[in-house]
């Protein structure tokens, strides 16, 4: 079933303008926190503060995130229908909005159509930017198609402040006004920026353990106010893993609420990552290997390569044959390079080496990525002495 009157976001292009009117009721919830100056503060509100900024963060980790975004458990249609909308009291938009956005996400993780990277566009825009663009404004509802045949979850995202509004009218008239600025607009303000850092400081601040080929963080003081979403790079490391604390150790208040849920018989089929994956011996995907050797390859400036190789070889009886090389295709071009001592090109070790710099991950093994990063610069170095070349004479 369709999304009513929504369309995907075209793959090729990345729009990150800012739709400034989208950002105005944003904005005067935030203002809005100052009335407590009026109001007062009452400790009635201070605890209805803690407890639904609590209630609605695992309902946005445990909900939005790992049941509708990954699908990391299972729980009835009544169930699912409950925690979206108990998900959706956080005014964090729809149900089926919010999961099409995070699958994007961990689709295009730090790259150029990530709709929210610190690397690509700042922190800033990561944080609360990426909300009020234009791509945000219409995600790929065809990569949430298991959501969208539940009427009742398009109703839901369709209608998505609805919870929301009915959440604070109840709170306000159980403790007023001061517990409607305090208790609901500052836990919704509360609730979030804690789940915008997972967009922005987790992928800026803290360690990798795994290789992912994006910046997610390991960050504990984030898994502790986000209620286990801190440790990121976990997540990235194995995402269909409810359980997102890979260590006894690790904070993880989403993963115990869901425990004792499905020991109630709510939820079942929590997933956990396998212990290959925990202790980094399961061999680096392919994706992974791709992504990060590129990253890699990038580092070291094909251009510059390429021109000393064409300044010191072209008056050589081997530039006939290099030129003959960057004629055929860069791959196989590559390959011939790869046997030639070229003393401007850098080694397999001095890659290797510049690997382990960049990816201080000491238990896993980074050879195939230097490999494949070997192969990509050549590759590059490649089509650029083909682009430098005059044509060869017939």
């Amino acid at each position: 079933m369709p999304h009513p009157d929504t369309q995907a976001a075209p793959e090729e292009t990345f729009h990150d303008d800012i739709i400034y009117p989208g950002a105005i009721p944003f904005l005067i919830i935030h203002l809005s926190c100052f009335a407590a100056i009026w109001t007062g503060v009452t400790l009635k509100a201070v605890m209805i503060c803690v407890v639904l900024y609590w209630v609605r963060m695992v309902a946005v980790t445990g909900g939005f995130h790992r049941y509708f975004s990954h699908r990391s458990y299972k729980t009835s249609r009544l169930g699912q229908f409950l925690i979206a909308a108990l998900a959706q009291t956080s005014a964090q938009r729809g149900v089926i909005w919010w999961a099409a956005m995070h699958r994007h996400h961990h689709l295009h993780s730090d790259d150029e159509l990530d709709p929210h990277s610190p690397r690509q566009r700042g922190f800033l825009y990561s944080h609360v930017g990426w909300i009020f663009s234009a791509a945000a404004e219409r995600p790929d509802y065809e990569s949430v198609a298991d959501l969208t045949q539940y009427p009742e979850l398009v109703w839901l995202d369709k209608h998505n402040y609805v919870t929301a509004v009915i959440m604070a009218v109840g709170v306000w008239l159980f403790a007023g006004w001061s517990g409607l600025v305090v208790g609901f607009f500052w836990s919704t303000m509360l609730v979030w920026h804690c789940t915008f850092f997972i967009n922005s400081l987790a992928h800026v601040h803290g360690s990798q353990r795994y290789l992912t080929g994006d910046d997610s963080r390991n960050n504990w003081w984030l898994a502790v106010i986000t209620c286990g979403e801190g440790w990121h790079n976990n997540h990235h490391a194995y995402q269909s893993s409810t359980r997102q604390s890979f260590r006894w150790y690790q904070w993880d208040l989403t993963y115990y609420v869901l425990k004792v849920a499905s020991w109630m018989g709510l939820v079942w089929d929590l997933r956990s990552a396998p212990p290959d994956v925990v202790n980094n011996e399961r061999r680096l995907g392919q994706a992974v290997v791709e992504k990060v050797a590129r990253q890699l390859a990038d580092t070291f400036s094909a251009d510059r390569v390429a021109t000393q190789v064409t300044a010191t070889w072209k008056n050589s009886h081997m530039w006939p044959d290099i030129q003959e090389w960057a004629q055929a295709t860069t791959a196989h071009a590559a390959a011939r390079l790869s046997t030639v001592s070229l003393p401007e090109l850098p080694t397999a070790e001095e890659i290797r080496q510049r690997a382990t710099e960049m990816f201080r991950v000491p238990e896993v093994s980074l050879d195939e990525v230097s490999e494949r990063a070997r192969v990509l610069l050549l590759q590059a170095v490649s089509l650029r002495i083909l682009e430098g070349l005059d044509p060869l004479p017939a």
